[in-house]
């Protein structure tokens, strides 16, 4: 692997991280970490915006005459997750933690910037994104209505996110579809309960439920294109019955993932066939709400192979995949990539104890050894994206 050049940086990085890691707050509460953040950009010398989408930062760092633009995205908010690694910088708030590593990601983008202030050789613009609310979904449509790209003028936009199970110091990215939608679906289910004892005299919300459950298990198996990627999950099951009594009515709710619009639209249509199918065969009344909250995160190709690039120069090209498989999670990056051509990237976050756990688990942390390596590939994207004169 090539000399790292954010590297006299790790021990700040590593502080900042866990600092981040011991006052986690959530998705348009980060007023804490909003403040560090901008403090420490203004300390590295960027000129800063605070507020935008609520609580999110901006840093703004110019060299050269260039008009191009890119955009380096961190996502700052908590999970409310109750904490269980045991560590010395662990949450000191009860019930929030970060579990999906945006410690990590805010303290790698902190380098970057603080290295490229001091040392950066590049020609334009570069905007640090500090987005509130990932979690939530919510945080980068806000920041865009807040006007993130016209007053910044942003012409191509990047994000890390950190990956379990991945070695560190390896990237992975793909053209296209990289991240799926997600898509919240409620069934309601109105039949007539009864007793017991005497089923033929009601209808069992129950049973009908169960086979609703049944029949959205083919959607994917048998209603999708087999090349189309597409999860529906049922995640509960709530019905009114007792003892002796049949319920009169039931909820379903659950979560559906696609990696296209498409799809996803294609999954809301069958699932309100089958449901009403399944209603009127029974003779009850059955309502379907589908909202999808997240959009698919599609890369652009140039995009992309600015970062095989980058991570080539920076990891080694044996430590980079530019064809990974897509991921079926989701992420609110999507929307940025919508507004500009963009690419959403993965960074190893090792295998072993607490950094191999999965993403939002209480035991998860973010491994610190991975921070050098991203805040180095972030230094190597901007340099090849605004060649220095």
């Amino acid at each position: 692997m090539p000399a790292t050049t954010t590297a006299d940086l790790s021990l700040e990085m590593t502080a900042w991280r866990q600092d981040f890691h011991a006052h986690p707050e959530l998705g348009f509460a980060e007023v804490r970490t909003a403040a560090r953040v901008a403090d420490l950009l203004e300390s590295f010398g960027l000129e800063v915006h605070r507020g935008i989408g609520q609580t999110g930062v901006v840093g703004i760092l110019q060299r050269g005459n260039g008009t191009r633009s890119v955009g380096l995205r961190a996502d700052m908010d908590a999970l409310p997750i109750r904490e269980t690694t045991g560590a010395a910088y662990a949450s000191r708030t009860g019930g929030v933690m970060h579990a999906c590593g945006h410690d990590g990601h805010m303290a790698m983008l902190l380098g970057a910037a603080k290295h490229l202030a001091a040392h950066g050789q590049f020609d334009g613009r570069v905007v640090f994104i500090f987005q509130p609310a990932e979690e939530h979904g919510q945080g980068a449509q806000a920041m865009i209505a807040d006007g993130l790209f016209e007053r910044f003028g942003v012409d191509q936009v990047f994000a890390i996110h950190n990956m379990p199970g991945l070695p560190v110091g390896h990237l992975e990215t793909r053209a296209g579809p990289m991240t799926a939608s997600e898509a919240l679906f409620e069934i309601e289910v109105r039949a007539r309960g009864g007793h017991a004892a005497l089923p033929h005299l009601g209808v069992d919300a129950i049973v009908v439920g169960a086979q609703i459950v049944g029949a959205l298990q083919t959607i994917v198996s048998r209603k999708l294109d087999p090349a189309q990627n597409g999860v529906v999950s049922v995640t509960e099951f709530i019905a009114d019955g007792g003892r002796n009594i049949l319920p009169g009515s039931a909820v379903l709710k659950g979560d559906a993932r696609a990696l296209s619009p498409e799809t996803n639209r294609l999954i809301e249509a069958r699932m309100r066939e089958l449901v009403a199918g399944t209603a009127a065969a029974h003779d009850v009344t059955a309502e379907v709400a589908y909202q999808t909250v997240f959009a698919p995160t599609i890369n652009d190709a140039d995009a992309v192979a600015a970062v095989a690039r980058a991570g080539s120069v920076a990891l080694g090209a044996a430590n980079v995949d530019a064809a990974c498989f897509p991921k079926l999670f989701s992420e609110d990056f999507a929307h940025m990539a919508m507004a500009r051509p963009g690419c959403f990237f993965l960074m190893g976050n090792g295998t072993d104890g607490a950094h191999g756990l999965p993403l939002h688990a209480s035991g998860y942390d973010f491994n610190d050894d991975g921070l050098v390596p991203g805040a180095d590939t972030w230094v190597h994207l901007v340099q090849h994206a605004l060649p220095a004169a």
